[in-house]
């Protein structure tokens, strides 16, 4: 678990550092970059990011990929080695002999020093908006040399969430939500993972919780903060026997009415291609609470 939150952590503050510029990286994402037929195309790509990773193969990319991080475990094929995203050595990279290092943030200075020694890269951060997702995946497809599969996939993910989201009832009143990450850390609207929530109609309990945007969308808060917000729902990525034994969270409503769900990790903490089953499970978590 600490190493997810260190993982979200790290991209919430590049995220943060970056402004409104989701796609800030270095020469590779240059708007004037020319397309796959006019350069050279990658064929020794490195991964340092799971959510990089599982883009980069489902653009049709997957067979540029010489090594992934520690932390790639999808798809299964992924070339997963003991690379660290977050601790990444340089040395250790660059004997993988790329030409392309894709990665999802900054860690120590990395891009520079790939920089020095002549090695591409491509920083995607993390993704605050569902087009955010689309743009990274464009933009990959044009960098890998698949922009036609990277268009489909966008495609597919477009049309996938729109009938998700035209399934959605309507509420008289909107439900409410708590996304649990542990340790008392939880998520805001101003997240890729509260724009999940936002399409289907829910309301985040934690917004109040980082108004200015301090803690980039990922604030710490108490359990008396969830009890006092009594949410209709939550979410975890945790133990739900666990969370319902915290202090007074057997009287919060989710609770009472059994409605906390477990999601997995890496689907609710990757921006990549499985946004859509992660939107997926929480259409079918709350298409079971009446309406009215």
């Amino acid at each position: 678990m600490k190493r997810i939150l260190a993982a979200l952590f790290a991209v919430a503050a590049l995220a943060g550092a970056c402004g409104d510029d989701p796609t800030s990286s270095t020469e590779a994402t240059d708007p004037t970059v020319a397309s796959a037929d006019e350069r050279d195309v990658p064929q020794q790509i490195v991964s340092l990011g799971p959510t990089a990773t599982e883009m980069l193969f489902a653009i049709g990319a997957g067979e540029q990929v010489v090594a992934a991080d520690e932390l790639s475990d999808f798809p299964p094929d992924a070339p997963a080695t003991d690379l660290s995203a977050f601790e990444p050595n340089l040395e250790a990279i660059a004997d993988y002999e790329p030409d392309l290092v894709v990665l999802t943030n900054d860690q120590d200075d990395i891009v520079a020093g790939l920089d020095r020694v002549g090695i591409e890269t491509l920083l995607l951060p993390a993704a605050v908006t569902v087009d955010d997702v689309y743009a990274e995946l464009a933009e990959l497809g044009v960098v890998t040399g698949h922009e036609d599969e990277a268009a489909a996939v966008v495609a597919d993910m477009r049309s996938t969430i729109d009938e998700l989201v035209a399934g959605v009832p309507e509420r008289p009143e909107p439900l409410t939500y708590y996304h649990d990450l542990g340790e008392g850390y939880t998520v805001t609207s101003q997240t890729f993972i509260g724009e999940i929530y936002r399409l289907t109609g829910l309301e985040n309990v934690a917004d109040p919780a980082d108004p200015e945007g301090q803690a980039a969308g990922y604030p710490q808060v108490s359990p008396e903060f969830v009890v006092d917000a009594d949410p209709d729902l939550i979410f975890t990525n945790g133990d739900p026997a666990e969370l319902a034994e915290r202090p007074g969270f057997a009287n919060v409503a989710a609770v009472e009415n059994g409605r906390v769900i477990e999601l997995p990790t890496d689907i609710s903490s990757r921006w990549g291609p499985r946004i859509v089953d992660f939107l997926e499970a929480v259409v079918e978590a709350t298409a079971d609470v009446p309406v009215g």
